[in-house]
Protein backbone atom coordinates (compact mmCIF):
# COMPACT_ATOMS: atom_id res chain seq x y z
CA UNK A 1 0.00 0.00 0.00
CA UNK A 2 1.23 3.68 -1.06
CA UNK A 3 -0.37 7.05 -0.96
CA UNK A 4 0.36 10.19 -2.36
CA UNK A 5 -1.52 13.45 -1.74
CA UNK A 6 -2.02 16.48 -4.41
CA UNK A 7 -2.87 20.23 -4.01
CA UNK A 8 -2.52 23.45 -2.69
CA UNK A 9 -4.14 25.39 0.36
CA UNK A 10 -5.96 27.62 -1.72
CA UNK A 11 -5.84 25.56 -4.61
CA UNK A 12 -9.27 24.40 -5.80
CA UNK A 13 -8.89 20.53 -5.48
CA UNK A 14 -7.07 18.41 -2.25
CA UNK A 15 -6.59 14.81 -4.08
CA UNK A 16 -4.82 11.73 -2.90
CA UNK A 17 -4.73 8.35 -4.81
CA UNK A 18 -4.04 5.13 -3.12
CA UNK A 19 -2.56 1.82 -4.23
CA UNK A 20 -2.42 -1.40 -2.60
CA UNK A 21 -6.15 -1.50 -1.00
CA UNK A 22 -7.52 -4.98 -1.45
CA UNK A 23 -10.50 -5.50 -3.50
CA UNK A 24 -13.96 -6.03 -1.85
CA UNK A 25 -13.69 -3.80 0.97
CA UNK A 26 -17.17 -2.02 1.31
CA UNK A 27 -16.72 1.18 1.95
CA UNK A 28 -18.65 4.89 1.57
CA UNK A 29 -18.00 8.37 1.16
CA UNK A 30 -19.63 8.60 4.58
CA UNK A 31 -17.35 6.46 5.79
CA UNK A 32 -14.32 8.99 5.13
CA UNK A 33 -16.29 12.54 5.68
CA UNK A 34 -16.74 11.19 9.46
CA UNK A 35 -12.95 11.19 9.66
CA UNK A 36 -12.55 14.53 7.73
CA UNK A 37 -15.85 16.41 10.15
CA UNK A 38 -13.26 15.35 13.22
CA UNK A 39 -10.37 17.05 12.05
CA UNK A 40 -12.32 20.02 10.79
CA UNK A 41 -14.44 20.53 14.14
CA UNK A 42 -11.85 20.49 16.93
CA UNK A 43 -11.64 23.66 19.38
CA UNK A 44 -9.25 26.09 18.36
CA UNK A 45 -9.78 26.43 14.88
CA UNK A 46 -9.53 29.05 12.74
CA UNK A 47 -12.21 31.10 10.01
CA UNK A 48 -11.02 28.37 7.44
CA UNK A 49 -13.51 26.26 9.21
CA UNK A 50 -16.56 28.05 8.57
CA UNK A 51 -15.94 28.38 4.89
CA UNK A 52 -14.86 24.57 3.92
CA UNK A 53 -17.47 21.92 3.98
CA UNK A 54 -14.27 18.76 3.52
CA UNK A 55 -16.24 15.96 2.05
CA UNK A 56 -15.25 13.81 -0.34
CA UNK A 57 -15.75 12.30 -3.73
CA UNK A 58 -14.47 8.92 -5.10
CA UNK A 59 -13.31 9.41 -8.41
CA UNK A 60 -11.82 6.09 -8.94
CA UNK A 61 -10.71 2.25 -7.66
CA UNK A 62 -14.94 2.24 -5.69
CA UNK A 63 -17.18 0.68 -7.37
CA UNK A 64 -20.76 0.41 -5.54
CA UNK A 65 -19.48 0.67 -2.32
CA UNK A 66 -16.64 -1.76 -3.11
CA UNK A 67 -13.06 -1.59 -3.62
CA UNK A 68 -11.85 -2.63 -6.83
CA UNK A 69 -8.06 -3.33 -5.91
CA UNK A 70 -7.20 -0.78 -8.36
CA UNK A 71 -5.56 3.10 -7.43
CA UNK A 72 -8.38 4.91 -5.80
CA UNK A 73 -8.90 8.49 -6.18
CA UNK A 74 -10.16 10.87 -3.17
CA UNK A 75 -11.03 14.22 -3.70
CA UNK A 76 -11.80 17.09 -1.45
CA UNK A 77 -12.90 20.54 -2.64
CA UNK A 78 -11.54 24.04 -1.66
CA UNK A 79 -14.76 25.88 -1.18
CA UNK A 80 -12.41 28.81 0.25
CA UNK A 81 -11.29 28.87 -3.91
CA UNK A 82 -13.84 30.60 -4.20
CA UNK A 83 -12.00 33.44 -2.96
CA UNK A 84 -8.41 32.88 -4.42
CA UNK A 85 -9.15 31.76 -8.00
CA UNK A 86 -7.57 35.06 -9.51
CA UNK A 87 -4.40 34.18 -7.96
CA UNK A 88 -4.12 30.68 -7.48
CA UNK A 89 -5.04 30.54 -11.08
CA UNK A 90 -2.66 27.52 -12.95
CA UNK A 91 -3.48 28.62 -16.33
CA UNK A 92 -2.73 32.57 -16.27
CA UNK A 93 0.37 34.55 -16.21
CA UNK A 94 1.10 36.44 -13.16
CA UNK A 95 0.14 39.89 -13.10
CA UNK A 96 -0.14 42.78 -11.07
CA UNK A 97 -3.42 42.02 -9.97
CA UNK A 98 -3.67 38.63 -9.44
CA UNK A 99 0.12 38.90 -7.75
CA UNK A 100 -1.87 40.72 -5.12
CA UNK A 101 -1.40 38.50 -2.04
CA UNK A 102 2.29 37.99 -2.30
CA UNK A 103 4.44 36.72 0.61
CA UNK A 104 7.79 38.59 1.07
CA UNK A 105 8.31 38.51 4.57
CA UNK A 106 8.60 34.79 5.70
CA UNK A 107 6.75 33.86 9.09
CA UNK A 108 9.40 32.44 11.36
CA UNK A 109 8.55 28.56 12.10
CA UNK A 110 7.74 27.99 8.99
CA UNK A 111 8.64 26.58 5.76
CA UNK A 112 8.43 29.96 3.99
CA UNK A 113 12.01 31.36 4.00
CA UNK A 114 14.16 28.18 3.39
CA UNK A 115 11.39 26.47 0.96
CA UNK A 116 11.77 29.58 -1.14
CA UNK A 117 15.98 29.27 -1.18
CA UNK A 118 15.49 25.75 -1.92
CA UNK A 119 13.28 26.26 -4.79
CA UNK A 120 13.86 29.77 -5.83
CA UNK A 121 10.81 30.86 -4.85
CA UNK A 122 12.04 34.45 -4.28
CA UNK A 123 9.42 36.64 -6.54
CA UNK A 124 6.52 35.02 -4.09
CA UNK A 125 6.76 32.98 -1.13
CA UNK A 126 3.25 32.20 -1.38
CA UNK A 127 4.35 28.78 -3.55
CA UNK A 128 5.91 27.82 -0.39
CA UNK A 129 2.56 28.08 1.67
CA UNK A 130 0.56 27.01 -0.29
CA UNK A 131 1.94 23.85 -0.22
CA UNK A 132 3.26 23.80 3.39
CA UNK A 133 -0.15 24.78 4.84
CA UNK A 134 -1.25 21.78 7.50
CA UNK A 135 -4.78 22.20 5.03
CA UNK A 136 -2.71 19.14 3.08
CA UNK A 137 -3.36 17.18 5.86
CA UNK A 138 -7.00 17.07 5.24
CA UNK A 139 -6.49 14.06 2.38
CA UNK A 140 -4.09 12.38 5.00
CA UNK A 141 -7.07 12.15 7.29
CA UNK A 142 -8.91 10.63 4.04
CA UNK A 143 -6.43 7.98 3.20
CA UNK A 144 -6.39 7.15 7.00
CA UNK A 145 -10.27 6.68 7.11
CA UNK A 146 -9.72 3.79 4.31
CA UNK A 147 -7.01 2.35 6.42
CA UNK A 148 -9.29 2.27 9.67
CA UNK A 149 -11.79 0.68 7.65
CA UNK A 150 -9.51 -1.86 6.37
CA UNK A 151 -8.10 -2.57 9.89
CA UNK A 152 -11.37 -2.91 11.25
CA UNK A 153 -12.05 -5.58 9.05
CA UNK A 154 -9.52 -7.51 10.96
CA UNK A 155 -10.78 -6.27 14.42
CA UNK A 156 -8.00 -3.67 14.70
CA UNK A 157 -9.73 -0.31 16.99
CA UNK A 158 -7.47 2.81 16.51
CA UNK A 159 -8.42 6.32 18.28
CA UNK A 160 -6.40 9.42 18.81
CA UNK A 161 -7.15 11.91 21.86
CA UNK A 162 -5.45 14.93 23.80
CA UNK A 163 -3.30 14.69 26.77
CA UNK A 164 -2.07 18.27 27.13
CA UNK A 165 -2.75 21.80 25.88
CA UNK A 166 -0.32 24.08 27.07
CA UNK A 167 -0.29 23.75 31.07
CA UNK A 168 -4.21 21.96 30.88
CA UNK A 169 -2.95 18.48 31.15
CA UNK A 170 -5.45 15.54 31.95
CA UNK A 171 -4.56 12.32 34.10
CA UNK A 172 -3.44 9.68 31.88
CA UNK A 173 -3.80 7.15 34.39
CA UNK A 174 -7.41 7.32 33.54
CA UNK A 175 -7.15 5.44 30.51
CA UNK A 176 -6.59 2.17 32.52
CA UNK A 177 -10.36 2.08 33.22
CA UNK A 178 -11.82 1.62 30.43
CA UNK A 179 -12.49 -1.68 29.82
CA UNK A 180 -12.13 -1.17 25.72
CA UNK A 181 -11.22 1.71 23.30
CA UNK A 182 -14.62 2.04 21.95
CA UNK A 183 -15.64 3.14 25.70
CA UNK A 184 -12.19 5.67 25.61
CA UNK A 185 -13.96 7.32 22.30
CA UNK A 186 -17.23 7.63 23.87
CA UNK A 187 -15.81 9.74 26.41
CA UNK A 188 -12.94 11.82 24.81
CA UNK A 189 -15.45 12.39 21.50
CA UNK A 190 -18.10 14.03 23.49
CA UNK A 191 -15.65 16.77 24.57
CA UNK A 192 -14.76 19.44 21.71
CA UNK A 193 -10.96 19.50 22.45
CA UNK A 194 -10.97 15.33 22.98
CA UNK A 195 -9.81 15.49 26.51
CA UNK A 196 -9.49 13.02 29.09
CA UNK A 197 -12.78 14.00 31.25
CA UNK A 198 -14.94 17.11 31.45
CA UNK A 199 -12.63 19.41 33.78
CA UNK A 200 -9.40 18.86 31.75
CA UNK A 201 -11.61 20.12 28.62
CA UNK A 202 -13.05 22.85 30.53
CA UNK A 203 -9.54 23.97 31.53
CA UNK A 204 -8.32 23.42 27.66
CA UNK A 205 -10.91 25.52 27.05
CA UNK A 206 -9.87 28.25 28.55
CA UNK A 207 -6.57 28.18 28.08
CA UNK A 208 -7.27 28.33 23.88
CA UNK A 209 -9.45 30.82 24.68
CA UNK A 210 -7.22 33.11 26.50
CA UNK A 211 -4.33 32.16 23.88
CA UNK A 212 -6.69 33.40 21.08
CA UNK A 213 -7.15 37.17 23.03
CA UNK A 214 -3.68 37.03 23.22
CA UNK A 215 -3.12 36.82 19.72
CA UNK A 216 -0.81 33.93 20.46
CA UNK A 217 -0.83 30.27 20.15
CA UNK A 218 -0.66 27.22 21.96
CA UNK A 219 0.86 23.53 21.47
CA UNK A 220 0.28 20.40 23.60
CA UNK A 221 0.69 16.36 23.08
CA UNK A 222 -1.98 13.85 21.87
CA UNK A 223 -1.68 10.18 22.28
CA UNK A 224 -3.24 7.57 19.89
CA UNK A 225 -3.88 4.02 20.91
CA UNK A 226 -4.54 0.79 18.60
CA UNK A 227 -5.87 -2.51 20.15
CA UNK A 228 -5.81 -5.75 18.53
CA UNK A 229 -2.91 -5.73 16.54
CA UNK A 230 -1.55 -8.43 14.99
CA UNK A 231 1.60 -10.15 16.78
CA UNK A 232 4.73 -9.87 14.37
CA UNK A 233 4.10 -6.63 11.96
CA UNK A 234 7.23 -5.05 11.13
CA UNK A 235 10.65 -6.96 11.40
CA UNK A 236 13.98 -7.00 13.46
CA UNK A 237 15.82 -7.55 10.34
CA UNK A 238 16.42 -4.17 8.75
CA UNK A 239 16.34 -0.52 10.31
CA UNK A 240 14.15 0.18 8.10
CA UNK A 241 11.91 -2.32 8.18
CA UNK A 242 11.49 -1.55 12.32
CA UNK A 243 7.57 -0.63 12.25
CA UNK A 244 7.76 1.30 14.86
CA UNK A 245 10.49 3.87 13.28
CA UNK A 246 7.82 4.50 10.25
CA UNK A 247 4.95 5.23 12.43
CA UNK A 248 7.94 7.59 14.16
CA UNK A 249 8.65 9.10 11.03
CA UNK A 250 4.58 9.07 10.02
CA UNK A 251 4.27 11.31 13.32
CA UNK A 252 6.83 13.73 12.96
CA UNK A 253 5.93 14.07 9.37
CA UNK A 254 2.41 15.88 10.55
CA UNK A 255 2.85 19.81 10.38
CA UNK A 256 4.10 21.21 13.91
CA UNK A 257 5.05 17.86 15.42
CA UNK A 258 8.32 18.35 16.93
CA UNK A 259 8.39 14.82 18.92
CA UNK A 260 6.96 11.04 19.67
CA UNK A 261 7.34 8.66 21.74
CA UNK A 262 5.98 5.27 22.51
CA UNK A 263 4.30 3.93 25.56
CA UNK A 264 6.25 5.18 28.76
CA UNK A 265 8.87 7.06 25.87
CA UNK A 266 10.88 9.38 27.73
CA UNK A 267 9.29 9.07 31.22
CA UNK A 268 11.34 5.82 31.43
CA UNK A 269 14.54 7.59 31.25
CA UNK A 270 14.60 8.22 34.70
CA UNK A 271 13.52 4.58 35.49
CA UNK A 272 15.13 1.37 35.89
CA UNK A 273 14.75 -1.41 33.71
CA UNK A 274 13.31 -3.70 36.88
CA UNK A 275 10.36 -1.03 36.57
CA UNK A 276 9.78 -0.53 33.02
CA UNK A 277 10.52 -3.96 30.99
CA UNK A 278 7.06 -5.48 30.03
CA UNK A 279 7.11 -9.13 31.66
CA UNK A 280 6.53 -11.81 29.89
CA UNK A 281 3.44 -14.41 30.77
CA UNK A 282 1.32 -17.09 28.95
CA UNK A 283 -2.26 -18.91 29.45
CA UNK A 284 -4.17 -21.42 27.48
CA UNK A 285 -7.03 -18.59 26.67
CA UNK A 286 -4.16 -15.79 25.28
CA UNK A 287 -1.20 -17.32 24.57
CA UNK A 288 2.01 -15.47 25.22
CA UNK A 289 1.28 -11.88 26.65
CA UNK A 290 2.88 -8.88 28.48
CA UNK A 291 2.30 -8.13 32.18
CA UNK A 292 2.35 -4.47 30.97
CA UNK A 293 2.83 -2.30 28.09
CA UNK A 294 5.80 0.57 28.63
CA UNK A 295 7.22 -0.09 25.44
CA UNK A 296 3.95 0.92 23.53
CA UNK A 297 3.45 -2.86 21.60
CA UNK A 298 6.88 -3.18 20.67
CA UNK A 299 9.78 -4.86 20.60
CA UNK A 300 12.95 -5.10 18.29
CA UNK A 301 10.97 -2.95 15.63
CA UNK A 302 7.65 -5.80 15.73
CA UNK A 303 4.15 -5.48 17.57
CA UNK A 304 3.74 -7.71 20.11
CA UNK A 305 0.13 -8.38 20.68
CA UNK A 306 -0.44 -5.27 23.19
CA UNK A 307 -1.93 -2.37 22.21
CA UNK A 308 0.21 0.25 20.08
CA UNK A 309 0.45 3.44 22.37
CA UNK A 310 1.78 6.51 20.12
CA UNK A 311 2.32 10.17 22.01
CA UNK A 312 3.32 13.33 19.79
CA UNK A 313 4.27 16.48 20.90
CA UNK A 314 2.68 19.13 18.87
CA UNK A 315 4.58 22.68 18.73
CA UNK A 316 2.50 26.20 18.99
CA UNK A 317 1.66 27.30 15.52
CA UNK A 318 4.10 29.72 14.26
CA UNK A 319 1.81 31.90 12.39
CA UNK A 320 0.57 34.83 14.97
CA UNK A 321 -1.76 37.70 14.68
CA UNK A 322 0.39 39.77 16.85
CA UNK A 323 3.62 38.80 13.96
CA UNK A 324 7.36 38.34 15.20
CA UNK A 325 10.81 39.31 13.46
CA UNK A 326 11.50 39.06 10.11
CA UNK A 327 13.23 40.37 7.31
CA UNK A 328 11.74 41.19 3.09
CA UNK A 329 13.59 38.77 0.97
CA UNK A 330 13.32 41.54 -1.83
CA UNK A 331 14.79 44.47 0.32
CA UNK A 332 16.54 42.85 3.06
CA UNK A 333 14.91 45.56 5.25
CA UNK A 334 13.77 44.23 8.72
CA UNK A 335 9.80 43.59 8.74
CA UNK A 336 6.71 41.97 10.96
CA UNK A 337 6.45 38.75 9.41
CA UNK A 338 3.54 38.54 7.04
CA UNK A 339 -0.03 37.12 8.58
CA UNK A 340 -1.96 34.76 7.18
CA UNK A 341 -5.34 33.06 8.60
CA UNK A 342 -4.61 30.51 11.20
CA UNK A 343 -5.93 28.39 14.57
CA UNK A 344 -5.00 29.42 17.87
CA UNK A 345 -4.31 25.35 18.16
CA UNK A 346 -3.56 22.73 16.21
CA UNK A 347 -3.81 20.22 19.22
CA UNK A 348 -7.25 19.33 18.96
CA UNK A 349 -7.35 18.45 15.00
CA UNK A 350 -3.55 16.89 15.39
CA UNK A 351 -5.51 13.66 17.53
CA UNK A 352 -7.31 13.16 14.44
CA UNK A 353 -4.52 13.74 11.89
CA UNK A 354 -2.12 11.39 14.59
CA UNK A 355 -4.48 8.74 14.29
CA UNK A 356 -4.85 8.76 10.53
CA UNK A 357 -1.19 8.22 10.14
CA UNK A 358 -1.05 5.38 12.71
CA UNK A 359 -3.64 4.00 10.93
CA UNK A 360 -1.94 4.43 7.54
CA UNK A 361 1.30 2.59 8.72
CA UNK A 362 -0.70 -0.29 10.75
CA UNK A 363 -2.53 -1.07 7.81
CA UNK A 364 0.61 -0.88 5.20
CA UNK A 365 2.12 -3.31 7.72
CA UNK A 366 -0.79 -5.14 7.84
CA UNK A 367 -0.47 -5.41 3.55
CA UNK A 368 2.82 -6.56 3.51
CA UNK A 369 2.46 -9.34 5.52
CA UNK A 370 -0.61 -10.91 4.26
CA UNK A 371 -2.41 -10.94 0.40
CA UNK A 372 -3.02 -8.02 -0.55
CA UNK A 373 -5.09 -8.90 -3.50
CA UNK A 374 -8.63 -9.57 -2.00
CA UNK A 375 -9.61 -8.33 1.18
CA UNK A 376 -11.40 -11.78 2.14
CA UNK A 377 -8.31 -13.83 1.46
CA UNK A 378 -6.27 -11.72 3.79
CA UNK A 379 -9.07 -11.87 6.43
CA UNK A 380 -8.24 -15.85 6.10
CA UNK A 381 -4.81 -15.27 6.45
CA UNK A 382 -5.00 -13.15 9.18
CA UNK A 383 -6.98 -15.33 11.26
CA UNK A 384 -4.87 -18.70 10.74
CA UNK A 385 -1.67 -16.71 11.39
CA UNK A 386 -3.61 -15.50 14.66
CA UNK A 387 -4.20 -18.86 15.49
CA UNK A 388 -1.07 -20.24 14.78
CA UNK A 389 0.35 -17.53 17.29
CA UNK A 390 -1.98 -18.42 20.20
CA UNK A 391 -0.65 -22.01 19.34
CA UNK A 392 3.14 -20.98 19.78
Amino acid sequence: MRYTTAGESHGPEEIAIIEGIPAGLHITEEDINVQLARRQHAYGRGGRQLIETDTVTFLSGVRHEVTLGSPITLNVHNDDHNHWAAIMAPNTPATHENSARKVMRPRPGHADLVGGMKYRHQADLRNVLERSSARETVMRVAVGAVAKKLLAEIGVDVHGFVLNVGPAKGDASQIAQYKSLAELRAVTESFPTRALDAETDAKIREVIDQTKLNRDTVGGTVEVIAVGVPVGLGSYVSADEKLDAKIARAIVGINAFKGVEFGGGFENKDKFGSEIIDEIFWDEARGFYRGSDNMGGFEGGMTTGEAVIVKGVVKPIPTLYQPMQSVDIDTHENHRASTERSDTTAVTAAAVIAEAMVAIELAKAVLDKFDADSLDRMKEQVAAYRDEILRF
